[in-house]
């Protein structure tokens, strides 16, 4: 598999606002949920104090991108109105890009209108968990907007998801989802696509491992992959401690996200994953 994965020539550059980012060093993207429920406690941030301090932590310690989500996903998470989506998130993004212009900042929400604001802001990324399946709006704002979109595999909502992991074949019904989206996308003259198959959405952990010994796979759609597993189950339900434990485990799974063609890691430890894509690059040569 790996020969014919080098048959897909896959796309290494981002444009954001008009500037081109070349994804053949791998990137990082830090984790800063506005939320007081995500998964893992040490992400959760209360107030733009908090925010400014930890997303300069994160550029301090090699983040390329800042993740910037008011709503938690995690399985079973509570839903919250648009509005209050808005305003976990909004003023933290305009507070960042007032002291930081050039910061790369992408918004999590899979609400149109969440990235209508979130852009208007300073955020010039779109990450959509949901890969336009629960804002039929979404694809055309994306067009609109004229910013690069995180296309994520998921099923249902983060409410059902857990319920709807049942494939024919792993790989090839994810791919089949995505490039359907990918090709919506692409009509309406959307080209800055990267894809996440969605590590935990609408899979179980063996599916989880089947992904990520299998990323090369996705290199078909010819698109850069972003891989997030950071802290999550899929480590600390093996390892059979929690997500406060799993940073070793975290460290081990990127790196093999690297090897298996990842060009993005969404992580809430940069430090760590800087070192990983430093190791990377030395162990490829």
């Amino acid at each position: 598999m790996k020969a014919k994965d080098n048959l897909f020539k896959v796309k290494s550059t981002l444009n954001i606002r008009g500037n081109l980012v070349d994804l053949n060093t791998p990137k990082i993207m830090g984790i800063l949920n506005v939320t007081p429920d995500s998964f893992y406690a040490g992400s959760r941030i209360q107030n733009i104090e908090m925010a400014a301090q930890k997303a300069q932590e994160m550029l301090n310690n090699g983040a390329d991108i800042i993740d910037i989500g008011g709503y938690s996903t995690r399985p079973g998470a509570d839903d919250i109105s648009v509005e209050d989506e808005i305003e976990r998130t909004v003023p933290i993004i305009e507070y960042l890009i007032k002291t930081k212009p050039d910061l790369i900042i992408s918004i999590d929400t899979f609400r149109s209108e969440v990235a209508r604001k979130a852009v208007a802001a300073g955020a010039s990324i779109i990450n959509d968990v949901s890969g336009g399946n629960l804002d039929d709006r979404m694809f055309e704002t994306v067009a609109e907007l004229g910013v690069p979109y995180i296309l994520m595999h998921m099923r249902g909502t983060p409410q059902t998801m857990k319920e709807l992991n049942q494939y024919d074949h792993l790989l090839n019904d994810i791919t089949k989802e995505i490039e359907s989206k990918k090709q919506q996308l692409l009509s309406l003259g959307v080209s800055d696509i990267i894809i996440d198959p969605g590590f935990g959405f609408a899979k179980n952990i063996t599916q989880n491992y089947e992904i990520l010994r299998n990323l090369g796979y996705f290199k078909r759609m010819k698109l850069p992959i972003l891989a997030g597993v950071s802290r999550k189950s899929m480590i600390y339900k093996t390892l059979k401690s929690t997500p406060e434990e799993a940073l070793n485990g975290t460290t081990a799974l990127n790196m093999a996200a690297l090897i298996n063609g990842a060009s993005i890691l969404r992580v809430h430890d940069v430090k760590e994953a800087a070192e990983t894509v430093r190791l990377y690059r030395a162990y490829k040569g």
